[in-house]
């Protein structure tokens, strides 16, 4: 069953990744996935993510249940509307399509926004 952890957060990482330029996969959650299938199987790779210079900050506070900085929220939902909107108007064609996207790229704003935002404490 260890070994199938491993695979699983090692894929679910590898998507997380992908994520970071395919505008509707979404990464937080595969990483997520991964730091918990890591956290029943392996201690080193559990370690690596939480000390990961890019994520490991973000993952550890939002694990904590501290939220997520109000400079990644503005930054995902502007990257999110961007790639959307180009999306929109280079490649598609039917308006219902349109539409659909629009509404969805809505509903995940939303979700970000409401997550508790990290706030830094005085030091």
């Amino acid at each position: 069953m260890k070994y199938l952890y491993i695979f699983l957060g090692i894929i679910s990482l590898i998507l997380g990744f992908i994520g970071i330029f395919l505008p509707l996969l979404p990464t937080t959650p595969f990483l997520l996935l991964s730091a918990y299938l890591f956290s029943k199987s392996s201690e080193k790779l559990y370690f690596w993510m939480h000390h990961n210079k890019y994520f490991g900050v973000y993952l550890t506070k939002y694990e904590e249940g501290k939220g997520v900085p109000l400079s990644t929220k503005i930054l995902a939902i502007a990257m999110l509307w961007i790639s959307i909107s180009y999306t929109i108007i280079t490649f598609l064609d039917l308006l219902i399509i349109k539409i659909l996207l629009v509404i969805m790229t809505a509903v995940i704003s939303y979700h970000i926004l409401k997550k508790q935002t990290y706030v830094k404490e005085n030091q």
